[in-house]
């Protein structure tokens, strides 16, 4: 399960990634929020630069996929009259922060000031990451990040490094700088190893953090499913991806767009969601319990085709058990444990329970009629 490359780094809009499909552009939305003109300038730019589909990530940036050799520069200048385009590769890689979608108290400045600090301090690790998650209770807990800002239970601020269950007392007036400090020690107390480097891991090696983290967080809220916010709705799509066109429309219907790390939009303001082809707007959709990667041939790493392996297994599994295909052993779409995860290998598909897609493996080497013909063992009695 080693075959795969690790980049060790993430693609931004002035620094793509060559994927399968042709080059791969990431867009990070200031505060994950995006205006009508900016949320329909990405739909034009995705049809006359790429291949017209949109990528939700999982820290709530969107990825225009198929890019072609040549369009780079040009779709820079259409992001830039967007305003979406950072100064310069490195400002844009240190902006690595994901904020509460849910969040009206703030959150959007804190990660302003955040990213704008962020830019003129020590390099860290590509995929180091910061959660601005300051709503009442924190939603962005099974989302990647390595420095999180949350509320305690009585309402404070508190600042939690990612693999420590307490976190330290901090003012809307200090959050950041703390959290800069933080990450200063992160890095001049070995965390970075090769450039590369996670604060979850430094602290299951064994770093003593500085004192004062002894405050529990609020009790975190689960992710949430489609439906109605208020006069809002959270809209979701099928392994998180969107045509251009679909992107366009519901933009079109509503004041703004936020994004979300669940691979899901919320459309502010009233009125009804468009009935359109792959919006999913019901809670209950089983497709909503399937994570699958973009897999063979999009993606160059993958050993085999990922989604419609997944959207056929979606309805012949029982409701709530989550299932992850990855195209190899990376687990990109879904990094962290799933009930059950169906891994490509080159050599047929192995299945992991309770893992990620690089765990060790229950059985191996399963083809689709194998899985399809074995999918009583797949049952939750049985994870």
């Amino acid at each position: 399960m080693s075959g795969f490359e690790i980049k060790g780094w993430c693609p931004g809009a002035l620094r793509p990634m060559l994927s399968g499909d042709g080059w791969l552009v990431r867009i990070r939305p200031r505060g994950g929020r995006l205006t009508v003109g900016q949320a329909s300038g990405i739909a034009r730019a995705s049809l006359h630069h790429g291949n017209g589909t949109i990528d939700l990530s999982a820290r709530a940036n969107l990825q225009l996929r198929g890019v072609r050799t040549g369009a780079h520069e040009a779709l820079v200048v259409d992001m830039q009259h967007l305003g979406l385009i950072d100064e310069s590769p490195e400002a844009e890689a240190a902006r690595n922060i994901v904020v509460s979608p849910f969040d009206k108290t703030g959150a959007g400045g804190v990660a302003d000031l955040l990213g704008a600090r962020l830019a003129t301090a020590s390099p860290l690790p590509g995929k180091f990451g910061f959660a601005v998650d300051i709503g009442p209770n924190p939603v962005l807990t099974t989302t990647s990040a390595d420095i999180r800002l949350e509320r305690d239970a009585g309402g404070g601020l508190i600042l939690r490094p990612d693999g420590h269950p307490l976190g330290k007392p901090v003012t809307p007036h200090t959050a950041v700088s703390e959290a800069l400090d933080l990450a200063e020690w992160f890095r001049v107390s070995g965390g970075v190893t090769g450039g590369r480097g996670r604060m979850a891991a430094h602290l299951a090696k064994g770093a003593v953090l500085p004192p004062g983290f002894d405050r529990a967080p609020a009790p975190s809220l689960p992710s949430p499913r489609p439906g109605p916010l208020d006069q809002d709705w959270l809209v979701g799509f099928a392994f998180g991806q969107i045509p251009a066109e679909t992107l366009a429309a519901l933009a079109a219907t509503r004041r703004a767009v936020r994004v979300t790390p669940w691979r899901m939009l919320i459309l502010e303001g009233p009125g009804k969601v468009p009935d359109l082809p792959g919006v999913i707007t019901s809670p209950d959709d089983p497709l909503l319990d399937v994570t699958a990667c973009t897999g063979a041939p999009g993606c160059p790493q993958a050993l085999g085709e990922t989604r419609a392996l997944a959207r056929d297994l979606a309805t012949r599994l029982p409701r709530g058990v989550q299932l992850h295909v990855s195209g190899c052993a990376k687990g990109c779409a879904h990094p962290s444990p799933a009930d059950l995860t169906l891994t490509a290998t080159g050599k047929g598909y192995d299945l992991i329970r309770n893992g990620t897609a690089a765990d060790m493996p229950s059985l191996t080497g399963l083809d689709a009629r194998a899985i399809q013909d074995n999918l009583k063992a797949l049952h939750a009695p049985h994870l």
